[in-house]
């Protein structure tokens, strides 16, 4: 979890996002088929910010740190199950801290 924190404003502007599954003031939870679009479009070579931007998050409320944690886990989880259900790990990206 993030040390910075969101703004009563910033849970508002993020919930509207369609690729958020939940916000709360320390942590985002994106939808899964946000993380596979993710997944889709940086193996196409776009970098994670531009991914981000062209999904509609506004990277100086989440900010790039977050946004590269992010990218970071869900390559790493693509990576472990390469050859599984693309569905399995996209749920279980969370647990590979």
């Amino acid at each position: 979890m993030s040390k910075i924190t969101f703004s009563t404003k910033d849970i508002n502007i993020l919930q509207k996002n369609p690729n958020i599954q939940r916000v709360s003031e320390r942590s985002i939870t994106y939808t899964d088929d946000f993380k596979n679009r993710f997944i889709d479009e940086y193996q196409t070579g776009k970098f994670p910010r531009q991914i981000f931007e062209e999904n509609g998050f506004n990277v100086e409320i989440i900010g790039i740190k977050r946004i590269e944690q992010s990218a970071y886990r869900w390559k790493k989880a693509v990576a472990v199950f390469r050859t599984s259900d693309r569905a399995i790990f996209i749920q279980q990206t969370r647990f590979f801290y």
